[in-house]
C-alpha cells in the first residue's frame, strides 16, 4: 500500500493526481480506468479541500492498495474533518433540466456511477472513504 498526507487544500489535488497515477501505472491500469479513477480522486478530493475543515485548512491522507484476488484497484481518502457520508446524500434527479434540479450532488453522483463499488465509515475521529474500481 502507498500513503500520501497532504494539506487539505485544492492546491494539492495536483500532487494527490500524481500520487494515485503513479500507483495506477504500477498496477499497469489501463488508461481509461485511470481516467476515470482521476475524476473520481478529483471530485473526492475537491470536497473534501473545500468542505471538511470550515475552520481552516486540515490534513488529508490518500492511499492506493490493490486487492490481487479481484485485480481490483482501492483508493482511500481520509481525513479529521467533519463527519460527511456522501453516500447517504440522495442521488439527483437526472431526468429533470438543470434548471430544476437543486444545485450540487452531481459529482458524487458520477464518482457512484463509474466506481465498482464505495464504502463510507466514520471511526476514531476520521471520516474513511474507499473507492474500488476493477483494472
Amino acid at each position: 500500500m502507498r500513503e500520501l498526507t497532504v494539506d487539505a487544500v485544492v492546491e494539492s489535488l495536483d500532487a494527490v493526481t500524481d500520487f494515485v497515477d503513479e500507483g495506477l501505472e504500477e498496477l499497469d491500469c489501463p488508461m481509461k480506468v485511470m481516467m476515470q479513477i482521476n475524476v473520481a480522486v478529483d471530485e473526492l478530493f475537491s470536497n473534501i479541500a473545500r468542505y471538511a475543515y470550515p475552520d481552516g485548512a486540515g490534513k488529508a491522507t490518500v492511499q492506493i492498495d490493490a486487492l490481487q484476488d479481484s485485480r481490483e484497484a482501492v483508493i482511500t481518502f481520509i481525513d479529521q474533518g467533519i463527519p460527511y457520508d456522501p453516500l447517504k446524500k440522495e442521488d439527483p434527479d437526472v431526468t429533470l433540466s438543470a434548471n430544476e434540479r437543486e444545485v450540487g450532488g452531481l459529482g458524487i453522483f458520477l464518482v457512484k456511477k463509474i466506481m465498482d463499488d464505495m464504502k463510507y465509515e466514520y471511526k476514531d475521529g476520521q471520516n474513511i472513504l474507499k473507492i474500488f474500481k476493477k483494472l
